[in-house]
């Protein structure tokens, strides 16, 4: 069993940041691969980042790419998420995610029900 908590959500301006963080507790987090999800009012879950257990892949939805680094921490039991040049596109309530599994496409890193774990998600809104 692996409980995730998220963090570092708020309320920001768009072209701002914000660095989400996902903390890890039970099993050995650094097994496992960590994806970030959003969900805004009236729309589906959809995809934002994951990396994979060992940190040598990242994968990164479209719209994000670019603006948007995950990386993790293994010591800390923690993945982030860093927010940059944010939109009032990007609001949502974010989730965090992890599966154990390794390998696997960014298609396979981008389909939520590979994960087996779920946070509770942390709101971000930009505002213009």
């Amino acid at each position: 069993q692996v409980q995730l908590v998220e963090s570092g959500g708020g309320l920001v301006q768009a072209g701002g940041s914000l660095r989400l963080s996902c903390a890890a507790s039970g099993r050995t987090f650094s097994r496992y691969a960590v994806g970030w999800f959003r969900q805004a009012p009236g729309k589906e879950r959809e995809f934002v980042a994951a990396i994979s257990w060992s940190g040598g892949r990242t994968f990164y939805s479209d719209s994000v790419k670019g603006r948007f680094t995950i990386s993790r921490d293994d010591a800390k039991n923690t993945v982030y998420l860093q927010m940059n040049s944010l939109k009032p596109e990007d609001t949502a309530v974010y989730y965090c995610a992890s599966g154990n599994f390794g390998g696997g496409s960014g298609v396979y890193y981008a389909h939520e029900h590979n994960y087996d774990y779920w946070g509770q998600g942390t709101q971000v809104t930009v505002f213009s």
